[in-house]
């Protein structure tokens, strides 16, 4: 059985968290011991028997946190500590080293981060292994828009980071006023320190905003499932992404997708399956808000980033009014691989 550390909720690592914990529970056995309390999930009766195991597990289990890096250092029991955070830049902070460096093992989502561990602390590549998060294939599906417009969707909370303050130029560059095209963003920022308001005035504010919808957070994965479904094309012009779940799940859907060639889901994004934005150079990561300079670089967006981008939605826009926009196929064979399942086995097998 295996201790697991780790949010049960609707934001990124509370549905990593949940899904990893239910394919444990089919396999070898989990007991759970939840970062905060566990909001209303889809099945609570897995979740309150993992919660219960808490009484049997044995002190020799190994122990798994699935959380930031510089919070690695609480485990649960005697048996091998393995930290697993999720994380998008080159470098960490003295704090988070200190912090990984209490666990025996460290996992990682991608090879690009098992890289970036190897660069930074002691582990070697025996200690550092790869589980490539997933996507619940039974929630998102394929399934074609039913909508005449062309739509561009972006979720994922407000941030520089991911791009969110360029791609209100690009969309407005790429098309005008008569194409029949619009652009989806659920991007609702749940932290304090976060200006929503700004962010949605900025792109209502801008000449086609008009076209772009602001969609609030939605409650569960089959509220995001059903917005999703209504779109053609996800876009995800990120500096930096640890995983980046919505772009698994866009693919799962059916759905194109145009993305950044850096970090971490780049270890599923292939020519194949995604319209890349290939980056030219790194530059200090720094938003003045979770990023001050000190904590090593993301993807410099330029003009050449620009100019992809802008390509890549235009193409997509012309193949949909042509009749011709197929279903992204070799991105749903892609989620089929990227199996929620495939990540315990990689979890069990790492350990």
């Amino acid at each position: 059985m295996i201790n697991l550390t780790a949010p049960i909720n609707n934001l990124g690592y509370g549905i990593a968290g949940y899904n990893i914990m239910k394919e444990l529970h089919k396999n070898n056995g989990v007991a759970l011991y939840p970062i905060g309390q566990p909001e209303q999930m889809p099945d609570m009766a897995i979740v309150e028997k993992c919660l219960s195991n808490q009484q049997s597990v044995s002190t020799s289990s190994p122990s798994v946190r699935l959380w930031h890096q510089h919070e690695l250092h609480h485990h649960v029991g005697k048996g091998v500590h393995v930290g697993f955070p999720v994380f998008e830049l080159t470098k960490f902070s003295p704090t988070e080293v200190a912090s990984m460096l209490h666990c025996d093992k460290i996992f990682v989502c991608s090879r690009w981060a098992k890289e970036i561990v190897a660069q930074n602390t002691s582990f070697n590549g025996d200690n550092i292994h790869v589980v490539p998060l997933g996507v619940d294939r039974n929630i998102f599906k394929e399934k074609p828009s039913s909508r005449q417009q062309t739509i561009f969707f972006n979720c994922g909370k407000w941030e520089v980071r991911k791009g969110h303050d360029v791609l209100v130029d690009y969309f407005n560059e790429a098309f005008n006023y008569n194409d029949n095209v619009e652009l989806w963003m659920m991007c609702d920022n749940p932290f304090p320190n976060v200006d929503n308001q700004k962010w949605i005035d900025t792109y209502k504010s801008s000449p086609l905003g008009d076209k772009i919808r602001v969609i609030p957070r939605q409650k569960t994965q089959k509220d995001v499932y059903n917005i999703m479904t209504q779109t053609d094309c996800g876009i995800f012009p990120a500096r930096a992404e640890g995983w980046n779940l919505e772009l698994l799940e866009m693919m799962s859907c059916g759905k194109h997708v145009i993305a950044t060639n850096y970090s971490g889901h780049t270890e599923f994004c292939t020519t194949e399956n995604a319209h890349l934005i290939n980056i030219d150079n790194l530059e200090t990561a720094y938003d003045g808000v979770w990023f001050h300079g000190d904590r090593g670089f993301w993807a410099e967006i330029s003009e050449n980033q620009k100019d992809q981008t802008i390509e890549h939605m235009r193409s997509i826009y012309h193949k949909k009014n042509e009749g011709s926009l197929s279903p992204n196929t070799s991105g749903i064979n892609t989620a089929v691989k990227f199996s929620w399942k495939n990540s315990a086995n990689e979890l069990l097998g790492g350990i």
